[in-house]
């Protein structure tokens, strides 16, 4: 059975949402960007023998709206090559890369392109908050529910379920985040300290060059080439973040300083079946070994990568011991923080240059780009074993296995 192999990776600096770098790129036009620039690293292929293009999104809808894969196939001059667009949330674009492997050990085709990429500059106004076409009213309850202890303040969560009432599918994940950390007992100082982690570890590694290595230079309309992450600040510290107010609650516990930033980004992988690799003389940058994906409560969705992260462990014959490197998509510290805990992993092995919380958090990119980052990682650090994994919104969790080759 064939395996499947990374050939190329790219992505793009990560812009902040309506402010930043990236404002006024199309998503198509970002994304066609992207995948032409990890196209370009592989010269030995010819584009006609890829067999598809895979693009995780969100979010879909006004310009990432339609089949967007399809129209960055045509954006490139590759009217050949099919696309497709897929949203799992905040794994859309781990979903595609799981995809492709499953096609390759099918047999179905040898080559794929996985890329994902999000531009919230680009949603309609109000697009986040104006679902009214779109939820099913058998959630409203647990929603006013988690409305009402917003306003009112909680000491602990409450299961929707207890009360006989669904738990909210649409749910802001802002909320999750606090329902989490009141179940897991999580404090503030100590999301603040995990955030301020995430802030100087990002800092250190731009001085040495790390996320240099990783980013590919894009070009806005007005001609400007971006060729670095707008989130990363210098010089944070945990007195400095302890003054902010909380976002979602006003008695609550996550601030700007402890979660992910709103984003625009892109990024893209080639796969390929390790026998088309050697055909073309390549040495493959890593191998996908395995991949998971779990359901849980909406409510708590910030504990996903918890049984995520077993699956793919499991079917790979691996424990959490086995792993050199993790990265878990800090969404928001309130639930990386037991997520890592309950795994069991050692602090000194995860995201060791940075996360979300610094970088930031694409929705549709974040797959791909966590790929990217855990690769550049264990080649930085000469190790063996990477694991990436995230939570998801609606209440899933997404996990892969990875081993680097070259």
């Amino acid at each position: 059975m064939p395996e499947a192999v990374i050939v190329a990776t790219a992505r793009s600096p990560i812009g902040r949402a309506g402010k930043g770098s990236l404002v006024g790129l199309r998503p198509d036009d970002l994304t066609a960007q992207i995948v032409q620039a990890a196209l370009a690293k592989v010269p030995e292929l010819d584009p006609a023998e890829i067999d598809d293009l895979m693009l995780g999104c969100g979010l879909p809808g006004g310009e990432q709206g339609f089949n967007m894969a399809r129209a960055v196939s045509v954006l490139m001059g590759h009217d050949h090559l099919p696309g497709t667009t897929v949203t799992r949330y905040c794994s859309s674009s781990l979903q595609t890369s799981r995809m492709a492997l499953h096609a390759i050990k099918a047999g179905e085709g040898d080559v794929f392109i996985s890329a994902g990429v999000e531009m919230v500059s680009s949603y309609a106004k109000g697009n986040s908050d104006s679902l009214d076409d779109t939820r099913n009213p058998l959630f409203d309850e647990a929603r006013d529910r988690t409305q009402r202890t917003g306003e009112q303040g909680a000491d602990s969560w409450t299961d929707p379920r207890e009360f006989d009432a669904l738990p909210d599918v649409y749910i802001p994940m802002g909320q999750t985040a606090e329902n989490l950390a009141l179940l897991k007992g999580i404090g503030r100082d100590e999301m603040d300290e995990f955030g301020v982690r995430s802030q100087n570890l990002a800092e250190k590694s731009i001085a040495n060059g790390f996320w240099e290595r990783e980013i590919t230079p894009v070009t806005t309309p007005s001609g400007q080439v971006v060729n670095t992450d707008d989130g990363p600040r210098a010089g944070v510290t945990k007195e400095g973040v302890s003054g902010l107010k909380p976002v979602f609650r006003p008695d609550g516990r996550v601030t700007a300083a402890n979660c992910c930033p709103l984003n625009d980004g892109a990024a893209a992988l080639v796969i390929m079946s390790d026998t088309k690799a050697k055909q073309l003389g390549l040495t493959p940058l890593a191998r996908i070994v395995s991949t998971g994906v779990s359901g849980l409560s909406p409510e708590i969705m910030g504990l996903g990568p918890v049984e995520a992260s077993k699956q793919a462990l499991g079917r790979a014959g691996m424990g959490i011991g086995d792993v050199d490197l993790v990265e878990i998509n800090e969404a928001f510290a309130a639930q990386v923080i037991p997520s890592y805990q309950d795994l069991g992993i050692p602090l000194e092995k995860l995201n060791v240059n940075g996360g979300a919380i610094a970088v930031g958090h694409p929705f549709g990119m974040t797959g791909a780009r966590i790929s990217t980052t855990l690769i550049n990682s264990l080649q930085w650090h000469d190790k063996q074993f990477g694991l990436e994994t995230m939570c998801v919104g609606g209440g899933q969790g997404m996990a892969m296995v990875l081993e680097r080759l070259s």
